[in-house]
């Protein structure tokens, strides 16, 4: 059974930068099981309902400005699976969780620069699945959860997002009180989720340290993702740090793997 996996997505600068960390990436692609399908929720498409794709093959999405213009010519040619799709229909519809197709949205940023990365062929079919910041952590753990069974046919599930996100936190002038911040807050998710505590991760921003601040309200669905992952690993509750490196002391990029 392939482990799931949340991934922070960084900037978008990740796809054609040169660093620790998209290196890391490249051979985590290299090493890591390789799957059948990958199923991917990305922080960048939100919806009040369960959207899954369903198409033949993305477009590309430039979701983001400012950027260098060699950003705005990568190619991620990712192609979808009729199949895969229906699988994940099925399994929300048998755990009454309600969901709708998307036949025409391209793949935004969230999906193509760790995917491009991990997988430069893009050889392996792809399923791109909205983020509901509206829920609560409970329910999107269970729908990572209806998904598990796929994880025995060689699915990939991977959350895509950012730990911490809160640019504010890049005017601070105290840069040492940002640092301690991010670190803490990461700690405490770290050791949270390596007990598998949901009583208290399901609880972060009440207890978690500054959880407010590292997670603010209005970029929650950088951070829910660890929540869907989860859920498809909780038939095998492990979770393994694979990564973790701080950026401007305010963005940890990180890898977690959920499962054996």
């Amino acid at each position: 059974m392939i482990p799931s996996l949340f991934i922070t997505h960084g900037t978008p600068m990740l796809a054609v930068e040169d660093t620790t960390y998209s290196r890391y990436l490249e051979e985590l692609g290299r090493t890591f099981p390789r799957p059948q399908a990958i199923i991917l929720f990305s922080a960048h498409w939100e919806s009040d309902v369960q959207m899954i794709s369903e198409i033949d093959e993305y477009s590309m999405m430039y979701d983001f400005g400012g950027f260098p213009n060699e950003l705005y010519q990568v190619i991620y040619p990712a192609k979808g699976s009729k199949e895969v799709s229906l699988q994940v229909q099925e399994l929300l519809n048998a755990a009454g969780i309600a969901n709708r197709t998307e036949r025409e949205r391209g793949l935004d940023h969230g999906s193509w620069t760790i995917l491009k990365r991990m997988y430069p062929d893009a050889d392996i079919p792809l399923i791109a699945m909205s983020v509901n910041p509206s829920l609560t952590p409970a329910e999107q753990y269970a729908i990572g959860k209806a998904l598990a069974p796929l994880r025995e046919q060689d699915v990939l599930i991977i959350g895509s997002g950012v730990t911490v996100h809160n640019f504010g936190l890049l005017r601070a002038k105290d840069k040492s009180a940002v640092k301690s911040l991010v670190l803490g807050f990461e700690k405490w998710l770290e050791n949270h989720m390596k007990q598998w505590d949901l009583d208290s991760l399901f609880r972060y921003e009440e207890l978690a340290p500054n959880a407010k601040i590292a997670v603010p309200q209005q970029a929650k669905e950088h951070f829910i993702p660890v929540f869907y992952t989860m859920g498809a690993a909780n038939q095998n509750e492990f979770t393994k740090t694979l990564f973790q490196g701080l950026v401007m002391d305010v963005i940890m990029n990180s890898v977690y793997q959920y499962g054996e």
